[in-house]
């Protein structure tokens, strides 16, 4: 959650501003997709009518063009008008956390979503143990063009009816090279009835894990569960040495610093990895993003895919303070299994920071999605683009 923009202060929109908010409208929870095949961006968000997360209205959506200037090497986004996707929408629930993810085969986009009844808060439904949000997708075969009906699966997972609510992401959901889509899903787990009304937040214990499909989206389960609190999330592919693959998790926590975990797809489930100071939580939390990518030639000049190693790097955004949401960083990791391996964080954005989304467009460039503003993190949604060069140089200033 974030501050109500001053009614005084109207935010300042360039070339980078994708979503601007206003007063009664207002624009966050920032999601991003590259569709490699038609090799534009889209940029999804909540619509809201104040930043209060129960007044959300809508999902919108923007697609962007990728210019590349051939002289200064630098790279701009050129976005379409606002698009409101009415198909995203359950009759008296209120559509949140878009989350984008790409069946390769069949050239599909899914847009992932929860449905929430009404004005029901989050705290409530944890609170009182009466979970009111629907988990739901459509799709769409032309780029965001076009989308089908909406489609509920809640009713076709046992797991929710076990949980006082949950939510998808925020952010995009992967699909790994074997096929497998993920779409990263927090749940609570049910507590007693007599707790309604209770004054701990935490009354209810959360914990990631996802969702996941092995039929190109026909039919859809949950994996194990995180054994340690942690809320909203992100996946990533990665793979080792030995060509190994495995699925990374980077979660939001209370405990001051950022819950990373592996499922090795071996039956064992997450296994947590040791907490680090590298990624520190800030304040209360915030979500962050994260995106694998293949290991980078280190060779002066290059900038490309062509390393033969199997490996995959990552690569991670969160606001770097420790006490509130500002400075974005960009953070790398050349050894994902290690958590003490994350550099220090390249900022990319000075001052109110807060979601974000990554995604890789390939030959060592990248993309982040941002919620950022001058007097608050939420007056806008702004577009970054960057390469494996600028954060190696960032970093190490």
């Amino acid at each position: 959650m974030g501050n109500k923009p001053s009614r005084r202060y109207q935010p300042e929109e360039d070339e980078s501003t994708v979503f601007i908010s206003k007063e009664n409208d207002v624009y966050r929870i920032p999601a991003l997709f590259y569709d490699g095949d038609r090799k534009i961006l889209m940029a999804f968000a909540e619509k809201r009518k104040t930043s209060d997360d129960a007044s959300a209205v809508a999902i919108v959506m923007k697609t962007g063009i990728l210019k590349k200037d051939e002289t200064t090497h630098e790279v701009t986004v050129k976005w379409s008008e606002l698009k409101l996707l009415k198909e995203a929408n359950l009759a008296g629930h209120r559509p949140m956390n878009p989350c984008p993810l790409y069946e390769k085969t069949s050239k599909t986009l899914f847009l992932f979503f929860i449905c929430v009844e009404g004005t029901v808060s989050e705290l409530f439904q944890i609170c009182c143990n009466r979970n009111k949000a629907r988990l739901c997708y459509i799709t769409s075969n032309d780029g965001g063009q076009s989308w089908s009906e909406v489609t509920d699966l809640t009713d076709t997972l046992d797991e929710i009816k076990s949980w006082a609510t949950f939510a998808v992401g925020p952010g995009h959901g992967i699909q790994t090279d074997g096929g497998r889509l993920i779409v990263p899903v927090y749940g609570y787990a049910s507590c007693s009835p007599s707790c309604c009304c209770c004054i701990k937040f935490y009354c209810c214990t959360p914990y990631a894990l996802y969702l996941y499909s092995d039929d190109k989206g026909k039919t859809w389960q949950f994996s194990s569960r995180i054994q340690k609190v942690s809320v909203e999330c992100e996946m990533a592919e990665l793979s080792d040495d030995r060509g190994l693959k495995y699925i990374y998790c980077n979660a939001r926590s209370k405990g001051g610093y950022r819950v990373e975990a592996l499922d090795k797809n071996d039956g064992a489930g997450f296994i947590t990895l040791p907490p680090t100071d590298k990624l520190v939580e800030t304040g209360g939390g915030c979500q962050g993003s994260v995106v694998s990518f293949p290991a980078q030639s280190e060779a002066a000049g290059a900038n490309d895919d062509q390393n033969q190693s199997p490996n995959k790097w990552l690569l991670f955004t969160h606001p770097s303070s420790k006490s509130k949401r500002t400075d974005l960083g960009v953070y790398l990791n050349k050894f994902p299994s290690d958590p003490n391996a994350w550099s220090k964080p390249w900022i990319i954005n000075s001052g109110p920071s807060a979601y974000s989304d990554l995604a890789y467009t390939g030959d060592g460039w990248f993309a982040c999605l941002m919620e950022r503003g001058k007097h608050s993190e939420i007056e806008q949604i702004a577009c970054k683009v960057f390469s494996y060069n600028d954060v190696k140089k960032g970093i190490e200033k």
